[in-house]
């Protein structure tokens, strides 16, 4: 995965000052390997994908301390990663070409923190050419499934959304074998 060309993002609704927004926090410190088999697509892989959370970064330096003091706690070393494993891919195509966009699910074990549950991406990759892949893949979670608690600003903050929405905008670029 190209990192200067992908970015992670987390977006959760809240209500700031009287009004309804949505926050957007993201950073390109993603790394991870795409497989792709040109003769036998259910062969691809999809590598462990890890996110640096410490460099997440939403509108609001506030917001980005309070993430990583005491929403994340990316700030303390043994939190810094989330990571991605996949355990698993489906729906691919029984072929691929240049220039096809195809839609399939991975599904994996996402640690956040001290906890690891299994979700599914739904995912969408356009094969750009042999050496390059361009895709989104998203999910939506429960931040309290991952023991992630979002704490209340009097006066500032109210109404903050269960749920979260994950992305993962990415290029994956060829690599040379080494």
């Amino acid at each position: 995965i190209s990192q200067d060309e992908s970015e992670v993002r987390f977006n959760i609704d809240e209500t700031l000052a009287g009004n309804r927004i949505t926050v957007v926090g993201r950073t390109n410190q993603v790394a991870g390997d795409v497989l792709v088999d040109f003769d036998s697509p259910s062969q691809s892989q999809v590598g462990t994908i890890v996110i640096n959370a410490r460099t997440l970064r939403t509108d609001n330096e506030s917001r980005n301390r309070a993430i990583r003091s005491s929403v994340l706690l990316s700030g303390r070393d043994e939190y810094e990663f989330i990571e991605f494993v996949p355990t698993g891919i489906s729906g691919l195509p029984d072929s691929v070409a240049v220039g096809d966009t195809i839609t399939f699910e991975v599904t994996g074990d996402l640690t956040v923190r001290d906890t690891t549950r299994s979700i599914t991406f739904d995912t969408e990759v356009t094969v750009v050419t042999e050496d390059r892949l361009e895709g989104l893949a998203s999910t939506t979670i429960l931040y309290a499934d991952f023991g992630v608690s979002i704490p209340n600003v009097p006066f500032n903050v109210s109404d903050i959304a269960d749920d979260v929405i994950l992305e993962i905008e990415f290029v994956a670029l060829l690599a040379e074998s080494a």
